[in-house]
């Protein structure tokens, strides 16, 4: 059975928000948040979080109690009294159809660019950043973790390298601020990182004659991110787990995904309360599991779920992720290469020793030969996770799987995953958006990566084709690129999730433009 560690949760929840002093919105408006939240005053729960006050919360606070109680009393009149509605700039932006897609997603960089916040209104929920960055666009009006690495393969297709060194910049001042990056620049993300991409950010600096001043630069920061994966792992034992980081029964060392809260998400307060009262698991679980798939990215796949498919039964603490311990494999091979490149050997070499044995590990325990498939590791029962999904090529694009692997993975991509417009997310129809038949832009880039890195460049071409082909068509109908599609019936748009479909949007932009120009090239 897998044993979790007792840690002070409490205090570890404490210390991102003593470091910026923010506390979140549901710290500044006891009582009066979870009426606005589970009263469903905004259709979008994140809206309340990201609104501004127009007179401090003890003014506002002080007014609803003498308010609330009187008849009548109208909770949407009296936020829009008190609180200014967050702007949404996608939403005024209209494109340009005839001027064709780059024209389009030329602009787009514009309207999604935010300037940089050394000061950021008071009581915002909003995190400083010290550099311009680029949002998603549509609610998410704020910075997103690994959203933001595939923005960067279109701004740098786009010759804005200067806003690529700008979002890396961000991400580094958060490290050194917080010990981690969050979610996203929002205080009520302060719990919870994303999938580790800062990385492979560093690495599209490290590209030209600069490198070794770009990999001496960011090595601090890429340490110190490593640290905040592994934190407490040197007290494991086999069959235990500290927050992110598991110990194998073979006494290897993998992770998973964590939230260090385990209340309901403040952005999906009233979505949290109400799934909370259909799971028969205790509610601080319950919760915890919901946020580390939030955490995940996957938000939400019937791949965290237990055999009923439903939220009720999601477990994600205690899968081991196949991808996100190929993305740790990637910042562990940073950072070999950081200290080699500063001609610090032993460090180096201790770093690929790391890399060798995480790739070994992914190997036996995510890799179900029977299945013929990278699956997650169930740390409960000891064997492979049954979901197959697209995190499964994620070992092809990191070089983790054996070239036999790499070819099994390309028959089960084309027999089981290849539609009309792109990869399935999963096999599995649900009404979650991380699952058929929806597609999303980072997924079909990691898996067209992979494939092409083991040499087969026919599939990986038919699929970048037909998602291009999807993306275009989608945009000459409407003059949107969306977050996600539909990629099994062409004519209806992709479903599931909390909120309603969201233009913009940065890593579909962002991964368009770089397979767009890929095939100019070819």
């Amino acid at each position: 059975m897998l044993i979790i560690k007792k840690i002070g949760a409490a205090f570890l929840l404490l210390l991102p928000l003593l470091a910026l002093a923010q506390p979140t919105p549901r710290q500044l408006y006891p009582g009066l948040f979870e009426a606005v939240q589970l009263g469903q005053v905004y259709p979008d729960g994140k809206t309340f979080v990201d609104m501004l006050p127009t007179v401090a919360p003890s003014v506002v606070l002080a007014a609803y109690q003498k308010e609330k109680g009187r008849p009548g009393f109208d909770l949407k009149a009296f936020t829009k009294r008190y609180f200014y509605l967050p702007a949404t700039d996608t939403a005024l932006y209209r494109s340009n159809i005839q001027g064709g897609i780059r024209a389009h997603l030329d602009t787009l960089w514009t309207v999604l660019r935010r300037p940089a916040q050394t000061q950021v209104p008071p009581y915002s929920s909003l995190l400083p950043l010290p550099h311009p960055y680029v949002v998603p666009g549509g609610r998410f009006r704020e910075v997103y973790y690994w959203d933001s690495y595939f923005t960067m393969l279109g701004l740098r297709e786009a010759g804005r390298q200067d806003l690529v060194r700008d979002m890396v910049d961000n991400f580094a001042y958060l490290i050194d601020k917080l010990g981690f990056i969050p979610n996203g620049n929002r205080t009520y993300y302060l719990t919870r990182s994303q999938p580790p991409f800062f990385a492979q950010m560093v690495g599209l600096l490290a590209e030209g004659p600069d490198s070794v001043a770009v990999l001496g630069r960011y090595r601090p920061a890429l340490a110190r991110e490593y640290a905040y994966w592994m934190a407490g792992a040197e007290a494991l034992k086999p069959g235990q787990a500290d927050r992110r980081v598991v110990c194998l029964p073979g006494g290897e060392l993998l992770n998973r995904y964590w939230d260090d809260s385990d209340q309901p998400r403040e952005e999906s307060y009233r979505a949290d309360v109400e799934a909370g009262r259909r799971t028969k698991q205790p509610l601080p679980q319950f919760y915890r599991n919901v946020r580390a798939a939030a955490a995940s990215g996957w938000d939400f796949s019937t791949r965290w779920f237990g055999p009923d498919g439903q939220l009720g039964s999601i477990r994600t603490t205690e899968l081991v992720p196949v991808d996100l311990n190929c993305l740790l494999l990637t910042m562990e091979r940073g950072l070999a290469r950081a200290h080699r490149a500063a001609g610090q050997l032993p460090q180096a070499r201790e770093y690929e020793q790391k890399v060798q044995a995480r790739a070994a590990a992914i190997r036996r325990y995510c890799w179900d030969a029977a299945a013929g498939w990278f699956v997650d590791y169930d740390l409960t029962q000891r064997r492979f996770a049954t979901a197959r999904t697209l995190a499964g090529t994620f070992p092809l694009t990191y070089g983790v799987a054996t070239p036999e692997q790499a070819r099994a993975i390309a028959q089960g991509l084309e027999s089981a995953f290849l539609s009309p417009g792109g990869l399935l997310t999963t096999t599995k129809v649900s009404s979650q958006q991380w699952d058929a038949p929806n597609a999303w832009a980072p997924l079909q880039y990691v898996a067209i990566e992979g494939l092409r890195r083991y040499q087969q460049p026919v599939l990986a071409n038919i699929i970048a084709r037909r998602w291009m082909d999807l993306n275009v068509r989608v945009f000459t109908q409407t003059g949107k690129l969306l977050e996600k599609y539909n990629v099994t019936d062409l004519t209806r748009p992709a479903g599931g999730g909390e909120y309603k479909l969201q233009d913009g949007f940065g890593w579909t932009n962002g991964v368009l433009l770089k397979l767009l120009n890929e095939q100019k090239n070819q």
